[in-house]
């Protein structure tokens, strides 16, 4: 079975609105679906607010250097 994904493509955007647009997302983000978030940086200071809430993260660094990060509920 395949896990449901939301894409979110928060590249182009300033700081800090791609970190606010990401925490709005996950704070509605369904048990068992997935949150693929496109920026443009490495997503370092949401890490840890991350972690508060209760996710699990992984960031891959794209080959244009952006970075795509996958969140789920822990």
């Amino acid at each position: 079975m395949e896990v449901p994904l939301i894409e979110l493509d928060a590249r182009g955007l300033e700081p800090p609105q791609p970190m606010m647009k990401i925490l709005e997302t996950v704070a509605t983000l369904p048990t068992g679906v997935t949150l693929v978030a496109h920026t443009d940086r490495q997503p370092l200071l949401l890490y840890p607010l991350l972690e508060q809430r209760g996710f699990t993260y992984e960031t891959n660094t794209q080959p244009d250097g952006s970075h795509v990060t996958h969140i789920r509920h822990r």
